[in-house]
């Protein structure tokens, strides 16, 4: 069984081990500290054609220290909790302090941002799942996958993987927080050849709760079918076209937003949404909500890296940027509040237009429905996306046939002004929780 032993003792003695070394850090002459502290366990197993090609079990643990010595900052880690290793620890974290230049907007997060409410957020849901079960459920899965249909010839693999964790971060303003979560996932990818077509596809299931899993068969039928679908695939002559992004792919666009709003791109200027709190980027349709406090959601918690409070908060409300994504630090350069940001995004809801995915189809007409994205080319600082795609054709709102060696191009300030229809086939495996995207048009470059 994946499960941290005695969490709770685990817990009581890492709050004395925080509490002893900020204590010391401030015997050193620290004006403040803060620190974290995760422990952590999992099991990790992968088949491939049927045989056992991993098996793994890991422990890991850490503590990460920081210290200020007024506006210098300096950092230190190690995974040895011996008394000896945690004060050789603070006096190198102390000694880089002393080197480093001063940064007037260094510092803990504000004392009056922390968190002082820890809602339950049943995040904890260890699987009584050992090597034998998990190594079976891997080969059921590809089973499944391998003999759904003749023309699945290989096999990349299917895996299990199962973690447990508990991580406390605390600071010099008297905070402390404790957090428990679990993860779990189980995956399939398998290869189909038909004639001189070779394709691959995959599917997985991820949950904090193994029982939310989807089952073994589930999961290698659904890569089977992705994947055989996708054979035959052939190139497009260059056009422009509406794109639809299914829920996997119109993630990555939310994500793209998430990089350009965030603190670091804004004060360093470096984001195609530069200055754009309170200006319209999007059709007044659209509706995008942070909220932290999800039961068993994979992003939820009730306070960032450094003990700030997070919030239920609108991100972009009638098409209008409401809120940047903000840790003190970039609060700082910008002369904003902190938004409980310094982890990142925690869970993003896209609001849907209710709309069918087969809806979506109709309403696009013709155009290229896109199911994978191959490569990085996305430029956060002038919005220019450039990627490669496959996915299919789509005439009078049905598909026609599978497309591959494809790029779609634009820049996704058009982009996300061009959303035309949201769909309610919400994804909902992730932090970013959003139906399929449909835009307006984008250049699409083949042949």
């Amino acid at each position: 069984m994946i499960e941290l032993d005695n969490r709770f003792d685990i817990a009581t003695e890492f709050q004395a081990m925080a509490e002893q070394v900020l204590a010391a850090a401030k015997a050193k002459g620290a004006t403040a500290a803060e620190l974290d502290i995760d422990k952590s366990m999992g099991l990790s197993v992968e088949v491939r054609m049927g045989q056992v090609d991993k098996l793994q079990y890991h422990r890991d643990q850490g503590i990460n220290l920081t210290v200020f010595f007024g506006h210098r900052k300096g950092y230190a880690s190690t995974g040895d909790f011996s008394p000896q290793a945690l004060t050789d620890t603070l006096e190198a974290a102390c000694r880089i302090a002393r080197y480093t230049s001063e940064d007037d907007f260094n510092g803990l997060a504000d004392a009056e941002r922390m968190a002082s409410e820890f809602p339950k957020l049943d995040l904890y849901h260890p699987w009584e799942l050992n090597a034998d079960m998990a190594i079976e459920m891997a080969l059921q899965t590809e089973a499944v996958a391998r003999e759904h249909d003749a023309r699945i010839t290989n096999s990349e693999g299917a895996g299990v993987d199962s973690y447990a964790g508990m991580s406390l971060y605390a600071n010099s303003h008297g905070f402390m927080g404790v957090s428990h979560s679990t993860r779990h996932s189980l995956s399939c990818s398998v290869v189909a050849q038909d004639g001189e077509s070779m394709q691959r596809d995959y599917w997985y299931s991820v949950s904090r709760v193994p029982g939310l899993l989807e089952s073994a068969d589930s999961v290698g039928a659904e890569a089977a079918q992705r994947t055989v679908r996708r054979l035959n695939a052939r190139s497009l002559s260059t056009r422009e076209a509406p794109v639809l992004f299914v829920p996997q792919m119109a993630r990555g666009l939310i994500g793209q937003l998430v990089s350009a709003i965030s603190g670091g791109s804004q004060y360093r200027k470096a984001s195609f949404l530069l200055n754009s709190l309170g200006q319209q980027a999007f059709p007044d349709f659209v509706q995008l909500r942070e909220d932290p406090l999800i039961r068993q959601a994979l992003g939820s918690r009730s306070y960032d890296a450094e003990g700030v409070a997070t919030q239920t908060r609108d991100i972009v409300k009638d098409g209008i940027i409401q809120g940047y994504f903000l840790g003190s630090y970039s609060a700082r350069k910008l002369g904003m509040p902190s938004t409980g940001s310094a982890s990142g995004a925690t869970n993003l809801l896209l609001a849907n237009t209710g709309v069918s995915f087969p809806d979506l189809l109709a309403q696009m007409g013709t155009g290229l429905m896109v199911t994978e994205l191959i490569g990085s080319g996305v430029n956060v600082i002038t919005g220019d996306y450039s990627r490669g795609a496959v996915g299919y054709w789509v005439e009078n709102g049905m598909i026609v046939h599978p497309v591959e060696e494809v790029t779609i191009a634009g820049n996704l300030k058009t982009m996300f002004k061009g959303i035309v229809a949201i769909g309610d086939d919400v994804d909902a495996r992730g932090s970013i929780r959003t139906g399929s995207i449909l835009i307006d048009k984008m250049t699409i470059a083949g042949q």
